[in-house]
Order: C-alpha cells, then structure tokens, then sequence
C-alpha cells in the first residue's frame, strides 16, 4: 500500500479546517500548505463527494468538515484520496484476487491478508480527532 501525496495533503488540510469554524477555501489552504491549488482543489472536491467535508459557493464559500473528527477514519480520508480500497498486495483482501490464479493453494496469502486485516483495523480505528490530538 503506497500513500501518496494525495493522502498527505488530504490530512493536512482536514486537520487545518477542522482548527476552523467558517469554510476555509481552496486559495487561503493551499497557501499555508504550499500546496498546488489545482491538486488541492480535486483532493477537497473528492472529500466533500464522500461527505467527509461539506462545499459552500461564494464569496464566503468553500470546506468545512461534515463530519465530526472521531468520525472520520484514516481508511476513509486514505481511501477518498488514493481513490482505492488500501491493499498491502493486490490479492491480500480475498485469495480470489490473486493475479497468477494460485489463490486457492498459495501459502503466501494467509500471511498477507492477517496483514491486510491488522493494517485495516488501525486505519478504521485512527481518527482525525486521534491526529489532531497527537
């Protein structure tokens, strides 16, 4: 499981507008962020489609949480930014994924998806609240 950029920034930005009680917008967090305003702006966009952030237009517009932080999970924030399920390999969800057909009888897959299982529950049981307060 690779965590990008995307997920970084995601988590950097929810941690600065969570710190907010009005919309904070693209322009203001990108600046304190240094980060592009156009990766930016997709990552806000992707939140707020998943409901994790709500998206407010005007003059006074732009993100607020949607959520409270000890709802919203490190899976949910790395998954909406990755724009896919966390994998430690390709086949370590279920053996049914694995590419060369072997999962059935692969000894390798029971290792990975203890793995899979012990990655998950700490990515579902981290919260944004648990980051903050770190």
């Amino acid at each position: 499981m690779l965590l990008t950029k995307a997920s970084e920034y995601a988590l950097l930005s929810l941690i600065m507008i969570s710190q907010k009680n009005t919309p904070q917008d693209v322009d203001t967090l990108s600046s304190q962020l240094g980060i592009s305003k156009s990766f930016l702006a997709k990552i806000l966009q992707a939140l707020a489609k998943e409901h994790i952030l709500d998206s407010f237009k005007g003059a006074h517009g732009g993100f607020m949480l949607s959520l409270k932080p000890e709802d919203i999970t490190m899976k949910m924030i790395v998954e909406c930014a990755e724009k896919k399920q966390t994998m430690v390999f390709e086949c370590s969800p279920a053996a049914s994924r694995c590419p060369g057909g072997k999962g059935d009888f692969c000894r390798v897959w029971p290792i990975l998806n203890k793995l899979q299982s012990k990655i998950d529950g700490f990515l579902d049981n981290m919260t944004l609240k648990d980051i903050i307060e770190a």
